[in-house]
């Protein structure tokens, strides 16, 4: 499948393109600060919608705010067909760690700085990102998500760090749209991140083919094991690709319901990127792969 539909039963279904890109690697070192080359980060966003790319993922906690404006300065005015997700719930500290930003008030708060500096009346999909257990209920958050989508200034909401029980959990209290969590080739379960706990796995994908929500996968490039390695750079091999282009490729193959959104701060590895929707990998392929 070349396309993937958010939320297809809905009154507002969004259909992008398959192949997505996320502009975390466009800031600063950690995640923090003006990019070391900032037209050729605002020519990475120009060549990816010119090349198909119709979802873009960004926050407003990277950088801080640094994405979202170099998204405006290279894409604004937008394109009708092209789909910005950003996410809620965290914050940044000046010390660079990441804090849970998720009573109801930080929440508006932070949509509304969303809008501000994207230049938008409406996101078109909103991540509340889950900070593990805090003070705040999880109907809380999501109450004050689904207030703003009554409001108009959310279109649709989605779920980011996730356990299966979170995921059902939301889904009890209203209608979620997406997930995204860490998920890869050689990244299929929970893995401790610096910032904590990213919940992943297949799991989720089950529950998430089950309810038609696509799963946004992040960091899909960043984990893998040696012998899982070297059955990829085989595979890669034998079809004239990157490794990287092999574990996108594994990705687009393992389920419709993936929407990959591998990121990159270098012209050249997006276009390297991109360039993985031609690898077709076959059953054998995928057996082997495991």
């Amino acid at each position: 499948m070349s396309t993937i539909t958010i939320a297809p039963n809905s009154a507002h279904p969004l259909t992008v393109n398959r192949l997505g890109y996320g502009t975390m690697r466009l800031t600063g070192p950690d995640i923090w600060g003006e990019p070391a080359n900032r037209p050729e980060a605002l020519e990475i966003l120009r060549t990816a919608v010119e090349s198909g790319v119709n979802f873009i993922d960004t926050a407003d906690y990277y950088g801080e705010d640094v994405t979202n404006r170099l998204i405006r300065e290279a894409l604004y005015p937008y394109r009708d067909n092209l789909v910005i997700c950003t996410k809620v719930g965290a914050t940044r500290r000046p010390d660079k760690s990441w804090v849970p930003f998720n009573r109801p008030e930080e929440l508006r708060q932070s949509i509304d700085n969303n809008l501000r500096t994207l230049g938008q009346e409406q996101v078109q999909l909103v991540h509340l990102r889950l900070m593990g257990q805090g003070p705040v209920p999880l109907d809380e958050q999501l109450g004050a998500m689904f207030d703003m989508q009554q409001q108009g200034k959310i279109l649709h909401v989605g779920l980011s760090n996730v356990t299966p029980d979170d995921l059902e959990a939301g889904l009890r209290l209203g209608p979620i749209a997406t997930v995204e969590n860490m998920f890869s080739y050689a990244q299929r379960t929970t893995v401790q991140l610096p910032h904590g706990a990213n919940p992943g796995g297949e799991e989720v994908l089950h529950l998430c083919e089950q309810h038609q929500l696509p799963l946004i996968p992040f960091f899909s490039l960043l984990h893998a094991l040696p012998k899982q390695l070297n059955k990829v750079a085989e595979v890669a091999r034998k079809h004239d690709a990157t490794p990287a282009q092999v574990n996108i490729a594994w990705l687009l193959h393992h389920s419709p319901w993936l929407l990959p959104i591998p990121g990159t701060s270098s012209l050249a590895h997006l276009r390297e990127n991109l360039a993985a929707k031609a690898v077709e990998l076959t059953a054998e392929d995928m057996e082997y792969l495991g």
